[in-house]
């Protein structure tokens, strides 16, 4: 506990620290109340005490001014009237001096003003009004009353008892209570503290165990997922965490599996025309044909290791292209995509695949037509390559107010199902076989679907096994700064 306490004192900035922000709400929610209720409490008993104190005094005077005012005290002062008034004032510990219509005292229990004038609002007030008063001094620390004393064939007040009573008393009861009170808070706040303490280090254990997990996680994957259920916050934690750890794992072993296929491709053309040239080289009087037929197979090993370096190339210069280094403009994407076409042509026709393509209206857009044209062209060069003899590729063009849509649909092999959500994954490849002898790395689609994503668009594949391929794709005719919202 005290290494936990020394570590949260020595953070630099303890305020980003969860476990101290728990320990200090805690420490609020425990401390705050008990101050408060203390201090509500002592201010409450001072009052109560002093209103309690008046009501009695006042009680007492007017019983005692009516009994003065049935033995006729102001005419007559008495020493049966004096004991009653020197009772009370004991009673109430303080001092009582009863003054007539003259302002002159002719009773103090303190025998300090006995026959001396005394002039005061609260006396004179008493005497025009006829009707008791009170008031408490709290700086000064005492109770003042003055009660009328009226005569015995009169309702009118024709003297005043003036009662003082010192709060001392009252002043020193409530300091002891403060104290007590202090002494109570000290001792909930030390308890307080003791429980934030130890509870912010229990509710943070699950959150420390987590971390000392997911460190040890130094070299690699670990096949075994992390499960700490003490939360319903560290589960879903822990579930992503172990979702990306997933994620990352594909990500590695389809990079593995990349760099594996990519050496074997670029290898198995430099091995190839190793042993062309060598054989040139060592074969002495070689017929022209036989010489022609090795060199057109080292130029087509050249054009396939080519081939590979400049999807490679593509791929990289994709990831490093921002949207600011796009070069935007304004362009007929029916003359873009008739172009793309004619190019390929040749392979569809070796291939014995018919090209077709389909415009229904003439569509003009915001894009980059080097990205664009490298996008439309994976997608159709794919579906001559994975297509039967034989089959067809149809290139269809629309647009209505806000996107154009370029689909490119194929007759050819198909895509399993539970492989269409992977085909635009790096290094992915379907059937890594067949895509061998045809040649490719599995980054065609990818490149692809990064330029359209570039150009704020999107991609969608439907697919059948054996019957062909159709791929969607919707770019706005504008070019947006800003991803649109969902």
């Amino acid at each position: 506990m005290k290494t936990l306490l020394s570590r949260i004192l020595k953070n630099s900035r303890p305020f980003r620290s969860l476990k101290f922000r728990i320990f200090i709400l805690m420490m609020l929610i425990g401390v705050i109340p008990s101050v408060v209720t203390c201090a509500c409490i002592l201010l409450n008993y001072e009052n109560q005490t002093i209103f309690e104190k008046t009501v009695d005094a006042t009680n007492q005077g007017r019983a005692l001014s009516n009994h003065l005012t049935e033995i006729a005290f102001l005419n007559n002062v008495g020493e049966e009237a004096l004991s009653e008034l020197s009772a009370l004032s004991d009673y109430l510990s303080g001092r009582i001096m009863v003054i007539d219509s003259d302002l002159r005292v002719l009773s103090d229990t303190y025998s300090l003003s006995l026959g001396k004038t005394v002039i005061s609002r609260e006396v004179v007030d008493c005497f025009l009004t006829g009707q008791s008063n009170s008031s408490h001094n709290k700086k000064e620390g005492y109770i003042e009353l003055t009660i009328p004393i009226t005569g015995i064939d009169s309702s009118e007040a024709e003297g005043v008892m003036l009662i003082s009573i010192s709060t001392e008393p009252i002043r020193d009861s409530v300091e002891t209570l403060r104290r007590k009170s202090w002494i109570f808070v000290v001792t909930v706040s030390i308890f307080v503290f003791v429980i934030s303490l130890t509870l912010s280090q229990l509710l943070l254990r699950p959150f420390v165990r987590m971390t000392k997990a997911i460190s040890s996680i130094r070299e690699g994957f670990d096949n075994e997922a992390i499960t700490i259920p003490d939360y319903t916050e560290t589960e879903a934690l822990t579930d992503a965490f172990n979702d990306l750890m997933s994620r990352m794992k594909k990500l590695d072993d389809s990079r593995e599996e990349f760099v594996s296929n990519v050496s074997h491709e670029l290898k198995t053309p430099l091995a190839s025309m190793k042993v062309l040239s060598d054989s040139l080289r060592e074969g002495g009087d070689i017929p022209v044909e036989v010489y022609r037929e090795f060199m057109d197979d080292i130029a087509e090993e050249v054009d396939r290791e080519n081939q590979i370096i400049t999807d490679l190339l593509s791929l990289v210069k994709m990831d490093r292209t921002s949207e600011n280094a796009l070069n935007i403009d304004m362009y007929d994407i029916n003359e873009i995509i008739e172009r793309i076409l004619k190019t390929l042509r040749p392979i569809a026709e070796k291939e014995n695949v018919e090209l077709i393509f389909e415009s229904m209206r003439s569509v003009s857009a915001e894009v980059d037509e080097t990205k664009f044209s490298l996008a439309i062209m994976n997608f159709v060069e794919n579906a001559i390559k994975y297509n039967k003899s034989g089959g067809y590729v149809r290139v269809s063009l629309d647009a209505d107010h806000q996107f154009f849509a370029v689909t490119v649909e194929d007759s050819g092999i198909g895509i399993p199902e539970e492989a269409q959500q992977h085909i635009f994954e790096r290094f992915y490849r379907v059937d890594k076989s067949h895509s061998r002898e045809i040649g490719g790395t599995g980054l065609g689609l990818s490149i692809a679907r990064s330029a359209v994503l570039m150009h704020r668009g999107a991609v969608k594949v439907t697919s059948v096994e054996g019957e062909g391929t159709t791929f969607t794709i919707r770019i706005p005719l504008k070019y947006l700064t800003q991803a649109p919202k969902a």
